[in-house]
Formats: structure tokens, sequence, C-alpha cells
């Protein structure tokens, strides 16, 4: 029997397309060598339009593979070699050709090779034009990857090199580097399936409360950390519902999605989906007040301009879950976004509305506000224990808050299943 080749702990092999987000496959590299990692840097051709392979040698320290045919004195097969010695295929950018190439088994080039004969976790970050991502194409090879197991990281939203305005900027590397590491960390460990049992509901983003046909009130909240939870628990096996205000994020895959726009329907959305939920992670920056009465048409200036709005209190969507029946055996965490005392405002919350755990920002904390790409947070358990989480990224983050739930969760059942004997 042949023996297996060793492979050296944290080795990725980082695949660069030709597109302008290659520039930032250089900062992907030094994250991944910051955090422990060796790379080995392969190019397709039109990537070396953007930047030398000479670049990523330097940093490197390694040779910089490019076509198939450059070292013709090497004895072995150079991209089942390289396959073997890795931990990881993470391509970063990933053009839209090369996702269908990958989505399609075509091997013309190095990478695509490399790629049908790699037998290590695959992530992709792709990067392209707004309309090439939202393509029927494109959609349609992302599924086929996400079927065979690729993980991607899902690219932003904003102002592109084409001029244009939308989803498809490739992710920022930290980002990137978060989700490659964690994958490698799954991998070493067998791959986390410690939500494979749980059924989870999450809501994401703000909620939307109109004043008129015109006007609304709402908050500065982007989705993106519900977002990370959902995709972080489908990630580590759990079947998930995801309950999302309005948003400028793509449409997560692998999940139920309902989309609601006004406290009243996420509430009506969260307490019609929440049976047989296991575990529910409010997220969601729901509105506190609306409207007590909403304009059928739009509100004019009179007079001074003054207009006076009366509000009512909207729906508290967190404490209903908290107190729906069947609460045994689901777990039930929140949010509080605060901007002052924060830790008390957060204990208060979290005994007055019966949580099991909530999760504390201080949004005045450089790269814990709203709408960016990081959080700082600090964790608070009904059983008293606090734990804080530095800064990082979302995703990163939310696999920290799995983490806490999954040993709160173990905890648990052994009292639960001794409940239930003595029951009996």
């Amino acid at each position: 029997m042949p023996v297996e080749p060793r492979k050296e702990a944290r080795h990725v092999l980082l695949g660069v397309t030709g597109c302008i987000g290659v520039y930032k496959a250089v900062e992907i590299l030094r994250g991944l060598q910051q955090a422990g990692a060796t790379v080995q840097v392969v190019m397709t051709r039109h990537a070396t339009e953007f930047v030398r392979p000479l670049t990523f040698e330097a940093l490197s320290g390694r040779p910089v593979v490019v076509g198939m045919y450059e070292r013709p004195d090497y004895a072995v097969i150079e991209h089942i070699a390289l396959a073997r010695e890795a931990q990881l295929l993470l391509v970063a950018p990933a053009t839209a050709n090369v996702l269908a190439k990958f989505a399609q088994g075509l091997a013309d080039d190095f990478l695509t090779t490399l790629y049908l004969s790699n037998t290590n976790p695959v992530l992709v970050a792709p990067a392209m034009n707004v309309e090439m991502w939202h393509h029927p194409a494109t959609r349609e090879n992302l599924a086929r990857l996400r079927a065979r197991g690729v993980s991607i990281v899902e690219p932003g939203s904003g102002y592109q090199a084409c001029g244009e305005v939308g989803v498809g900027r490739l992710a920022e590397p930290a980002e990137i580097v978060s989700r490659a590491l964690a994958l490698m960390v799954a991998e070493g460990a067998g791959q986390r399936r410690d939500f494979a049992e749980a059924h989870v509901l999450v809501t994401a983003g703000p909620t939307v409360e109109d004043l008129d046909p015109v006007r609304f009130l709402t908050n500065r909240s982007s989705g993106r950390m519900g977002y990370a939870l959902a995709e972080a628990a489908r990630d580590r096996g759990a079947r998930v519902t995801l309950v999302t205000g309005p948003v400028q994020l793509p449409r997560p895959q692998g999940m139920e999605v309902v989309e609601a726009r006004s406290t009243r329907e996420m509430y009506r959305a969260v307490m019609g989906a929440l049976e047989a939920r296991t575990i529910y992670l409010g997220a969601a920056a729901v509105a506190d007040f609306r409207p007590a009465v909403q304009a059928e048409t739009k509100i004019k200036k009179r007079g001074d301009g003054r207009v006076t709005l009366e509000l009512e209190p909207t729906e508290d969507i967190l404490a209903a879950v908290a107190a729906a029946p069947g609460r045994d055996g689901r777990f039930v965490a929140g949010f509080a976004a605060e901007s002052e005392n924060l830790l008390a405002y957060a204990e208060s919350k979290l005994r007055a509305k019966g949580l099991d755990l909530i999760i504390a920002n201080d949004v005045t904390i450089p790269g814990a506000g709203f709408d960016g790409e990081t959080n700082v947070a600090t964790l608070l358990r009904r059983d008293g224990q606090r734990r804080d989480l530095p800064i990082q990224t979302k995703r990163a983050m939310a696999d920290r808050i799995l983490d806490e739930i999954a040993g709160m969760r173990s905890i648990e059942a052994p009292l639960t299943e001794h409940r239930e004997e003595v029951s009996r």
C-alpha cells in the first residue's frame, strides 16, 4: 500500500486568476503567512497581466507556477504533487471564467488541472462585474460547485473598476483569510458538524417603518452579522432559516430565506417559522418604534415646517421567542447594540427577556459599528459567565458565537436527559 505524503501544517495553494482584484491576492498571501501558513501560488496567464509572478515569489519564497510545461525537468507530476502537500486550495480572485471551468470539469491550464486532481477542501472568492455575477450561467455554476462541497466567500457590493455599482467586488482580504483558516482548522480536526442536529432560525438586517408613501424610519444595520451567523451555522451542518430585513447583500445559498420589511412582518415570519427550531439567533436590528398612524399621502410642510410624530412600540420579537410555547430545549440568543453603559444594558436585557446568551456591541468602538466588515463583542451568558471577543471579521465572530453556543448546549444535554429520566 503506498504511503500518503505527510501534509505540512497550514499549507495553502493560492490560485490567482485574471481580474483587477489580483492586487488583493498579495494581501491575502501576507495574511495567510502572518497566521503561520506556507503558501504556494499558482497563477493563470491572464493573472500575470495584472501582477507579475515575481511579486508573489518574493513574498512567498517559492517559485510561482503558471504554465503546465514550464519545468520539463521535473521528475514529479507537479499538479498532483502540489495537491498532495496542501491542506487547502484557495482561489482568490476567482473569475467567472475559472468558476465555469471548475463547474464543467475543464482542465486547460495548470490551475484547472490542479483543481481536478485536488482532494483537499476548496475555497473560492469570486470577483467580477455585477451583471456577470447575476448571470444565470454564473448562478448555475456556483450552485453546482456548492453541491460538490466547494466553499464560497461571497463578493462585496460597491463601486467596481468598470464604473458600475453592485455586487461583484472581491471580498476583503481579512475575511478571505479568516474563512481559509477556519476551513483548515475544521479539516485538521475532522470537518465540524457540531450543528448537524440543529435547526437554526436567524434574523438579520434592519426593519423599516413607513411614515407615509415616501418616508420611513429605519437604522444603519447592514445585515452582515446575521448573514455571517446563518452561513456559519449552515457550514457546520445546521438546517437554517434566515428571516431578513431589506439589505444589500447577496442572497445566501443552502438555506431557506424569508424576506420581511417591517417589524410586524418580521414578527409574523419568525413566529410562523419557530416551531421545531432548536436555536434562535436574533441578530436583526429591529425598530423599537413605528408611527402610530401611517399617512396615506406624503406629509407636506405647513406653517413653520414643524411636524409632530406620535410613535408606538413595535412587537418585541426576541421576548416573544423566549416566551413562546415549546421553549424547553430551544436556545435563544439576542444582540444588544448600545452607545453607553453596554454591559449594564445587556445584562438587563438578558434577564428581562429570559435569554440564554446575549452578544453585546458598543457601536461607538472603531470596528464595531453598523455596516462594517468587523465586529467587537462581549458574550454574556445566563449563568453569569462573560467572554470578550476582540476585533475580527464578522464571519470569524459568527464561528466564535457558535462555539460558545455549542459548549453551552453540550453542558445542558446531560441535565436535560436526566430530567427526562426522572420524569419517567
